[in-house]
Formats: structure tokens, sequence, C-alpha cells
């Protein structure tokens, strides 16, 4: 009952008291006046001689002020009445308003889902369509969409790609009432992510307890799908969509309508959010995968800085592997892998990545000297050439067509492949014209002034020369057992070769003096 109705009817019983006091009081002014007509009859009756005449009886007024407060009361309960009855008529015209807006706003989406219906849909079950009014239920609108990046965040054999579901209950007012922002794996299709994200619409508003849903979808082939006019070939989205019919059973009232990309515009916001999340998680996640520790330096670098080894595969740190191969090849050894027990020998083009031009110049000089034999190299004699070759390589000047050489020279006689230049073969110098080779050393025992001093100062040190390669060799610790760049093995004490890893000489194989000064270092 309303406040104003309990007030009428405390002022309808304030009037009935009053009334039944007013009327009380009335009777008490009767009896009073008809005991004061019996008291002056009987006191005239002795006097008969008089004509007879009956006294006027004096009729008593009620109390004015007690008339005046009822007159008021019922002013009251008449104004009163007639508030009753016009709030009541307001309250019908704001019923039948309201009714009539709900009506058309039924009318208006039913005909747009009207138009949306297929020309051979209409024209075979047309009349059939229907959608009720019920003016006693409160749709609330589920809204869905699901949506996959196309941006590459990792490699694809790791990372197919990255992919969210988003949905919404929003209350009969358009409020939002739940949310929901659901990661999922990528490679999904359009149509299967659309199905997941109507799932979780419907299991959101399930959750709540929701009994009448408004679905609302952009999607017109997922729309077609529910209400049955089109059957999905993929077997997954039709597992999909079946189990989604199946949810919808369990709503008291579940519409599903096709509506513009506007209205699911909510949606599709919390999509492109939650995608931008999982965007920037995903590239978080990598920048921790794509660091590797150094098996070396035990140091953790970047993956995009680390070098695998071809053959072999076995990985290390860019400075790592630039100091590893220095070494080696300012030495005169040809790098292979660092990895203890690996035999696997690195390639020009696979260290570019890592060493700089001149080192890759040096290594690309190594590799050469090692394809050629120490018995077959030749160095080109001129000091701005120096090119390296083989026996086989050397261009022999008989060859051509020159008449400034004799058949002597033939012998002997060889051109650089590079510079171009006439050099001696058997006394690996500049060709010395007009002269034998047994003239030309005898004259010349040191080719250059530089020989004169390295054969000196070798002396003094006690170094040694290889006899297949020439090169100068100095035992700077450890055992007399030497191996020479080119492979060759020998005694240093004597300069005898060794043969199957087996001293040919009697020398003692080691000095101690050798070994402590290599400790103290």
């Amino acid at each position: 009952m309303m406040a104003g109705d309990d007030e009428l009817v405390a002022l309808r019983e304030q009037v009935s008291l009053v009334s039944a006091a007013a009327i009380s009081a009335s009777d008490l002014d009767h009896a009073f006046q008809l005991q004061l007509a019996e008291a002056i009859q009987a006191s005239l009756s002795p006097n008969a001689a008089g004509p007879s005449s009956s006294p006027s009886l004096l009729e008593l007024e009620p109390s004015s002020d007690l008339s005046h407060a009822l007159a008021l009361q019922v002013a009251d309960l008449a104004r009163a009445e007639q508030e009753r009855r016009d709030a009541q008529t307001c309250r019908a015209a704001h019923a039948r308003s309201t009714a009539s807006v709900r009506v058309a706003a039924h009318d208006a989406l039913f005909a747009r889902e009207l138009a949306a219906i297929p020309e051979h849909r209409w024209a075979h079950d047309g009349d059939y369509f229907e959608r009720p009014l019920d003016p006693n239920s409160l749709l609330f609108r589920v809204l869905f969409k699901g949506m996959a990046s196309d941006e590459v965040v990792g490699p694809r054999d790791r990372d197919p790609g990255v992919a969210v579901l988003a949905a919404a209950v929003c209350g009969p007012q358009g409020e939002v009432v739940l949310r929901v922002q659901k990661p999922v794996v990528g490679g999904q299709g359009q149509e299967v992510l659309q199905a997941m994200a109507l799932l979780e619409g419907l299991d959101a508003a399930l959750a709540l307890g929701i009994s009448s849903i408004n679905v609302l979808t952009d999607h017109n082939l997922l729309y077609n799908y529910m209400l049955g006019v089109w059957r999905p070939t993929e077997q997954k989205l039709s597992d999909m969509i079946n189990q989604a019919l199946l949810v919808r059973k369990k709503f008291k009232q579940c519409e599903i309508s096709l509506v513009a990309q506007s209205q699911v515009s909510y949606v599709v916001k919390l999509a492109r959010e939650a995608i931008d999340v999982q965007i920037a998680k995903s590239r978080a996640r990598n920048a921790m995968e794509r660091r590797e520790t150094c098996t070396i330096c035990l140091e953790d670098a970047d993956i995009t800085k680390v070098h695998a080894v071809e053959g072999c595969a076995h990985r290390f740190c860019f400075p790592c592997m630039k100091e590893h191969v220095k070494v080696k090849l300012l030495n005169g050894m040809l790098p292979g892998c660092p990895r203890h027990g690996c035999t696997t020998k690195l390639s020009v083009e696979g260290s570019k990545v890592f060493l700089s031009p001149p080192l890759l110049g040096i290594m690309a000089q190594r590799i050469r000297e090692r394809q050629i034999h120490p018995s077959q190299k030749v160095y080109c004699p001129y000091p701005k050439c120096s090119a390296l070759m083989s026996l086989s390589e050397v261009v022999h000047p008989m060859q051509e067509s020159c008449s400034r050489y004799s058949v002597a020279d033939a012998a002997t006689l060889r051109k650089c492949v590079k510079c171009r230049g006439s050099f001696c073969i058997s006394c690996k110098v500049i060709w010395h014209d007009r002269m034998t080779c047994y003239e030309y050393k005898r004259r010349c025992p040191y080719a250059r002034p530089e020989d004169a001093k390295l054969q000196n100062l070798a002396e003094q040190r006690l170094w040694r020369q290889c006899v297949k390669c020439k090169h100068m060799i100095e035992l700077a610790e450890g055992c007399y057992h030497m191996t020479c760049v080119c492979g060759y093995e020998f005694c240093y004490t004597c300069g005898k070769a060794w043969k199957d890893k087996k001293a040919t000489c009697s020398c003692v194989l080691w000095d101690e003096r050798n070994i402590i000064r290599n400790r103290r270092r």
C-alpha cells in the first residue's frame, strides 16, 4: 500500500471519530431538552384555569466549534480522495506509456531481424516467424568477440600466434554486469574463435543466474549456424556450435540477433586490449628466452650474438669465438670448434658474423695452406705479392709464347699466378737471369739481407728450421718433440724426424729447466 493511501485511511478514521463524537453530543442535548420540558409541564399542571398551552421546546443547536471541525475534516477527506484518484490515473497513464515504448522497441528489433532474413528463407518460412512479447521478462544482452593477432612475436614453431576471447553481459538498461577477457592458443580459425567466445558469454550468463538473454553478434556465418540455416563443414566448429545450442536450451529465453559492428564495439575494444596485453607478455617472455649461457665464459648472451658451429652445432658467444680463432690463427693453426674433443673445422663463410676482415683474410690463408701439401707449397718471392700457390698452379713460361727465355730456363723458371712475376722454383727467389742456380747461391747465399740476420739470430738462439716447409721454430717450453705447422715431426735437439710418434734418435725427451721455467711463469 502506498504512503498516500495510508494517510487517506487515517484521515477517514479521524472523520469517523469526530462524527461519532458529534452524534453523541447531539443525543445528550436532546435528552436534556425532554427532561426540561417534562419539568415545566409538571409545574404548570395545578393552574388549569388558563388555557392550556404547551410550551415551545427549545431545540439547542450543536456546538458551532464541533460543526466547524467536522466540516473541515470532511473537506480534507474529499480532497484526499480526489488526489488518490488523480495518482491512480497518472500511474495508469505511465504504465500505458511504458508498455507502448516496450512494444515499439520490440517491434523495431523484430523488424530488423525480419529484414536480415534471406529472401529464400522468407519465402519458405516467412509466415511462421514470431517473437512473443513477455511484459514480465527482463532481457540481458550478451556480447562476444574472438580475435587473433597477425603480429609475429616469436618463432612460428614455438609461438603460433596470439588469440583472445572477449565477452560481456549487460543489464536491461545497458550497464555492464560482467566482462570476460581470456587468452587462447593461436592458430584457430576465425569461426572457431567466434564460437569459443559465444560459449564464454553463455557460460558467464548462466553463472550469474540469468534466465532471459539476447545474444548480439556481427558475424553473419555464426548467426546462420545458430539459427540452423547453414551447417558448418569443419568438425571442430560443428561440435562447438552443437555445444552452444545445448547451452542455449538452459535459458528460459535466449534470442540471437545479427547487428552492426558498432553495436558490439565494446567487446571489440575488450578483445583488442587483451591482444595488446598478450603481445606485451609474449615479447617479455621471448626476451628472456632469447638469452643463452656461453659454455666458455659462462655469461648470458643474446641468441643473436651466439654462433652455432657448422657441422656440430656447438654454440658459443661471439667474443669467445673471436678470441679462440684469433689465438689459433696467430699460432699458425687452422681454427676448429672450441668444444673439447670436437674435430669440426670452422669455415670462412660461417665465421664472417664474428670475425673482422683482417682475421678473415688470415683464416682464408691458413685454410689455403692446409689444403696444399707442404711439399707442394710455393710462395711468390715478390714482397708486394707473397701469394700462396701449389706446384701445379704456377705458370710455366714455356707454355706461353715468349722469346725471352731459353730452353735451359724451363727447368726452374716459373711465374706467379697472381702478379705474373718470374721466379726460380728451385731457389725460391726472383728469377736470376743468365745465371744458374749454383752460381746464384754461391754469389748470394742469402736472397735478402733479412735472411742473413735471421740466420745469425737462429744460430745464437739455437732455433731449428723445418726441413719440409723451412719455417723457423723456437722451443719456448715443454719437451723436445716438435710438431711444425706443416705437420712434420722432429727432434729439436738433433733435427732427426719422428716416425709413427716415435723418435729415431737417442736424445733426451725433455729438460727440467724448460718445465720449471714454465711453472714459475
